[in-house]
């Protein structure tokens, strides 16, 4: 039996392929296999995921969080906000991506509206072992979302170790051990707690306001496995996370405008905000392996969200402008003021068991098939309204006369307001069919299926075919070509079903896209280092869209499917050894999205990206390898997000500047893991320790997360004032691992 080990191209773990050849002289038989080597948790036969490293996800330098941080240094990731660790990928919004862990669905919280608002990313980069991420054309064992598929799974300690973090935003402790042996030598116990803490005072104080924050976030995860023998184990997932975000703004002045016509808006506040988010989760799995061809696992599951959105703040303001030259005040544009005012409650709570198999009747073949009931419970409490005044009299009150008045009723610029309890069923399954063979001297790999699902709140049935193709051609250069695609729904839930006015329409349907995506994966040599280059175009054709508005990180959805919609792209990524030993990447794409309301005609959608460039660069210094480096930069276009919320978009086509940040890091390893032990006493129990120092923004850009739209009443005209993000800011951090 012959094996052959070949390089990273068609890197689905563990796929064999086989072929059978005759002997002419011995009239015997034999069989060459293929063997794709690096067996890991987590595998998958998905041939459009990306394989992360948990390692480089928790050296990144990121504000949000590590995975989530380094996935947006992938082509076809976006976000315009480093507070955030949610993502937009290949057109679609916040809402349109679906999270893993463990192959257990998760939700973030929903009533988050700006970034500064949304505290810690439920996945722990500490409790992370693989990290699988397709941004388009997933396999059918994955949900109804249009966008992209994250699967987080979480590792089990083989033995006793202690690890934390402590920096000047917070910090984590991580405590794992394993105890007993099976038949196989492999532990029959494995317990990892982890406990993080975070509070962002000192990086919001960088956005130059005279503002009280006091953000606090918190959160406690807990994994725990008992194997009862090599063919049968449990497994628990616990996870609870409570955010409160407290904010006291008192003035705030921003500079905006042009050379030509410069303008200045001081704003003096009296009131506060006090949100609350508090989130539960707990898994159950069973699973039974009785051969190497079948695999049975049961999951029972609950989800708990409360989250609490209180806020009332008034606001005067002085709209000026300047002289250029001189850069006295030439005359008051404006003054005028706004209430805004909030009382919103929401409380979520899933839970359901889902069901899957996996049948492998030879070494190239997988049948996948799975069931999952869910039973959902949404309490919604919605009260919220913006009044806008100038110079004595309400818009969108009727002008005639400043000076007069007008008598008539006080407008409000927008009312939401709502009271809705819901218990719908959603069921779903899939069914998939995977399958490595031989096409002359090619290797193929096939896989196909579809999954179908049904909600009882719309009474709608959904059936969505997926595929996915790949050739390895036996050419001298080593290519791997891809063609993925099939019909992928957006299942709606909360934000989708709630219209404008803040009810229910239980007459909301699924957004549907048809997806074809094609790939090539070209693996070389440079520099005597390895490298791959991997390209890939997607088209999607949408209908059924329901339109909606980005209000900073909040999607509000108008409550109706009347859009029709097309995107189109292309994304770029060379991922290698840029140095020696540690992996670095490129990534660049350009991304078009348009949709069609009632219609109109075609406009960019919110997410329309354009031209995007990022970077995940590692380096260390030759001579004292102790010493480290990674950088991630990034450059997107603006998005054309800057209209006023719960307007026409037709009217307002305003485009956001582009996006532009640097985040570096730098440290150095006192103690490493593979480093001879040499010292002794206190500092031999340590496995690992680091101190570092991250440099947040490094070039101080301002960015814009969205406008601030401010009426002038002299000429009935409305500014957009920029909402600044987060400037410059230096993070100092230790980490240690005890074993």
């Amino acid at each position: 039996m012959k094996k052959l080990v070949l390089p990273l191209s068609l890197m689905v773990p563990m796929l064999v392929f086989s072929q059978v050849k005759k002997k002419d002289t011995m009239k015997t038989t034999s069989i060459e296999e293929v063997v794709f080597q690096k067996k890991v948790t987590g595998k998958t036969n998905d041939l459009t995921n990306v394989k992360i490293s948990a390692k480089d996800a928790k050296n990144v330098a990121s504000i949000s969080g590590g995975i989530e941080g380094i996935i947006k240094t992938l082509p076809s990731v976006n976000s315009n906000t480093e507070l955030s660790s949610q993502y937009m990928v290949r057109g679609g919004n916040y809402d349109e991506n679906l999270i893993y862990i463990n192959d257990i669905e998760i939700y973030r919280p929903f009533l988050i509206r700006n970034s500064q608002q949304e505290g810690l990313s439920i996945i722990n980069p500490d409790m992370v072992s693989t990290v699988n991420f397709s941004a388009g054309g997933f396999e059918p064992r994955y949900g109804d979302k249009m966008s992209s598929a994250l699967n987080i799974y979480y590792r089990e300690p083989q033995k006793f170790e202690l690890s934390g973090e402590g920096s000047l935003i917070g910090g984590r402790l991580t405590a794992g051990f394993a105890a007993g042996k099976d038949s196989d030598d492999n532990r029959k116990f494995t317990a990892l707690f982890s406990g993080r803490y975070r509070n962002t005072n000192l990086v919001l104080n960088t956005l130059k306001e005279d503002t009280d924050f006091n953000p606090r976030y918190m959160d406690f995860q807990t994994y725990l496995n008992y194997h009862f023998s090599p063919k049968f184990s449990l497994s628990f997932i616990g996870y609870y996370s409570k955010n409160d975000y407290e904010m006291i703004p008192k003035e705030r002045s921003v500079d905006f405008g042009s050379l030509q016509m410069p303008l200045n808006l001081t704003v003096y506040y009296n009131g506060k905000e006090d949100d609350k988010y508090k989130n539960m989760m707990g898994t159950l799995s069973a699973n039974y392996k009785p051969s190497d061809k079948w695999k049975f696992t049961l999951d029972a599951f609950s989800y708990q969200n409360r989250e609490r959105e209180y806020y009332s703040v008034g606001s005067s303001y002085i709209l000026q402008t300047f002289d250029p030259i001189t850069g006295n005040p030439v005359t008051s544009y404006d003054a005028g003021g706004q209430i805004e005012h909030a009382r919103n409650d929401l409380f979520v709570r899933t839970y359901g068991t889902q069901f899957r198999t996996k049948f492998s009747p030879n070494v190239n073949t997988d049948i996948e098939v799975g069931f999952k009931y869910e039973k959902e419970n949404l309490k919604d409490l919605t009260n919220e309204w913006k009044l806008v005044d100038s110079a004595g009299y309400s818009m969108p009150r009727p002008i005639d006369d400043p000076r007069i008045g007008d008598f008539s009723d006080l407008d409000l610029y927008y009312r939401i307001a709502g009271k809705n309890h819901i218990e719908p069923t959603r069921i779903s399954a899939y069914a998939q069919y995977s399958q490595k063979f031989f096409w002359g001297a090619s290797k193929v790999f096939v896989n196909a299926g579809a999954r179908v699902s049904n909600w009882s709140f719309n009474k709608e049935t959904i059936f969505s075919p997926r595929f996915q193709f790949a050739i390895k051609p036996d050419w001298e250069s080593d290519m791997l070509f891809k063609l993925s695609g099939g019909i992928y729904y957006q299942s709606p839930f909360y934000k989708e079903i709630k219209d404008l006015d803040g009810n229910f329409n239980s007459n909301i349907k699924s957004q549907r896209s048809l997806q074809l995506i094609l790939a090539n994966d070209y693996e070389f040599y440079m520099y005597d280092r390895p490298f791959k280059l991997t390209t890939e175009a997607y088209y999607k054709k949408m209908d059924n869209l329901i339109p909606y508005y980005m209000d900073n990180v909040r999607i509000r959805y108008a409550g109706k499917n009347n859009a029709t919609g097309y995107a189109y792209g292309i994304d770029t990524r060379l991922f290698g050894e840029f140095v020696p030993g540690v992996d670095s990447w490129l990534s660049a794409s350009y991304a078009r999205v348009y949709e069609n309301i009632d219609g109109q005609g075609y406009i960019p959608r919110p997410t329309d990206q354009r031209f995007r460039f990022a970077m995940f660069y590692q380096d260390y210094m030759p001579k004292f390898p102790q010493m480290r480096v990674n950088l991630t930069l990034v450059y997107a276009m603006g998005l054309p997000t800057g209209a006023p919320v719960l307007t026409d978009p037709y009217s307002y086509q305003k485009t956001l500047p582009a996006y532009k940040r640097v985040d570096l890091g730098l440290s150095y390893a006192f103690i490493e893991p593979k480093q001879k032990k040499t010292s002794y006493g206190f500092w031999s129990n340590f496995d690992e320790l680091t101190l570092g120092v991250q440099v947040f923004n490094a070039f101080n850009i301002r960015n814009t997360v969205a406008n601030q739209w401010v009426s002038d009443a002299s000429t009935n005209l409305s500014y957009p004032v920029p909402v600044r993000l987060t400037g410059r800011f230096f993070n100092v951090k230790l980490e240690f691992k005890i074993k």
